[in-house]
């Protein structure tokens, strides 16, 4: 097996770049997971944290592994389309505009079904508990850890989406990873753009602060995280927005692939109307944002989001907003009413909690007793 067919096969199959690196435990990687999950940065989030000796040692997941072939596949894009003119609108991460998540695992499939034709066992990882795809890519030479902990391809930035191709092959001729400098420098532009100062140290980021994790946890979203919250729904850009390497009016070519900026896709999931998410049913939600990470496929978690969007960015005084905040008052779910009752003060419809105001629910009663920072006029 030449690695100049597998770099081939990844980048006809859709992969931006392709490169591979030797397949030893990731040492480096585990020993600071296992300090920030011991120092609760992780929050509540699992995600490689769960078992660090498993996601940073590529032999648990394929025994006898002997070389992972890093693969990115990039999602920068020109500027959002304008936001739809139905009323409040809420913005969704770059990451979830189009299938770019399905071309990686199609461009990392691709290489892996090369290697098992030619009889050797591969598997793929991608955005799994399996392995910390950031580490494989770091040595595999594809860039270095920026301050706001996004792996940063030289002259091409953070835009990409990371996966793994994991295989007992032994790929004598394939190039000679050599580590990535440090492209920050003195830049820390990441740390202080992030809403909800995340970024505690250069390459570390606070999970509990994290707008994107806190959007995908259970429970209440975070009070305190509320108002930095601003219109996202899903996801936040805002650290690599300010990065220079990512900044959108620098036109750049993708390092192997594609040429460049790859089209915004379908502007229709660049903004979500907020009185749609809390209109929908269940199955619409699904059927329209499954593709999201939504916690335990629960769409009453995408309504309470929205019902925080709604307080930053509705307006009190319209009655297609005052009637969504009515019938989220009323709903039987107390987590949703609980985050109507912070939408409404804010928005100042305060007359509109009459009705809650006698609710068993604690929760209910804790946010009818909290101060609210009245939303500043338009």
């Amino acid at each position: 097996m030449r690695w100049a067919e597998l770099e081939a096969r990844g980048l006809g199959a859709g992969l931006d770049v392709v490169a591979a690196a030797s397949a030893e435990p990731f040492a480096d990687a585990r020993r600071i997971l296992e300090e920030r999950r011991d120092a609760g940065l992780n929050g509540s989030m699992q995600f490689t944290y769960r078992k660090p000796e498993r996601s940073t040692d590529p032999g648990q997941t394929l025994p006898g592994v002997r070389t992972l072939i890093a693969g990115a596949a990039s999602y920068h894009r020109d500027l959002p389309p304008r936001p739809p003119d139905v009323g409040p609108v809420a913005r969704v991460a770059r990451y979830v505009w189009d299938d770019d998540h399905e071309r990686l695992l199609a461009g990392l499939q691709a290489v892996c079904d090369l290697l098992t034709e030619a009889g050797h066992r591969a598997c793929v990882v991608a955005d799994q508990n399996h392995l910390v795809d950031r580490a494989v890519a770091a040595r595999a030479g594809l860039g270095w850890f920026g301050k706001n902990a996004n792996l940063l391809i030289p002259g091409h930035g953070s835009w990409f989406l990371l996966g793994t191709v994991l295989t007992d092959a032994e790929i004598g001729d394939m190039p000679k990873a050599e580590p990535v400098a440090d492209g920050c420098g003195t830049c820390e532009r990441c740390r202080p753009a992030c809403p909800t100062g995340a970024i505690v140290a250069p390459g570390t980021v606070d999970a509990r602060r994290c707008l994107s994790w806190s959007l995908q946890v259970t429970g209440a979203f975070p009070r305190e995280q509320r108002v930095a919250l601003g219109d996202r729904l899903y996801g936040c850009d805002e650290c690599q927005e300010v990065c220079p390497p990512n900044r959108l009016e620098v036109r750049r070519a993708a390092p192997g692939g594609s040429g460049g900026p790859v089209p915004v896709g379908r502007p229709d999931r660049a903004w979500v109307p907020v009185l749609e998410v809390l209109a929908a049913s269940d199955e619409e939600l699904l059927a329209r944002h499954g593709r999201w990470y939504i916690p335990e496929r629960d769409p009453r978690y995408l309504r309470r989001n929205a019902l925080v969007v709604l307080g930053n960015t509705g307006d009190g005084a319209d009655p297609a907003v005052r009637a969504a905040l009515v019938a989220a008052l009323a709903d039987t779910d107390p987590l949703l009413r609980s985050h109507a009752v912070w939408s409404a003060k804010r928005l100042g419809c305060d007359d509109l909690l009459v009705d809650v105001i006698g609710d068993p629910d604690l929760e209910v009663q804790a946010e009818l007793a909290a101060p609210v920072p009245a939303k500043a006029p338009a």
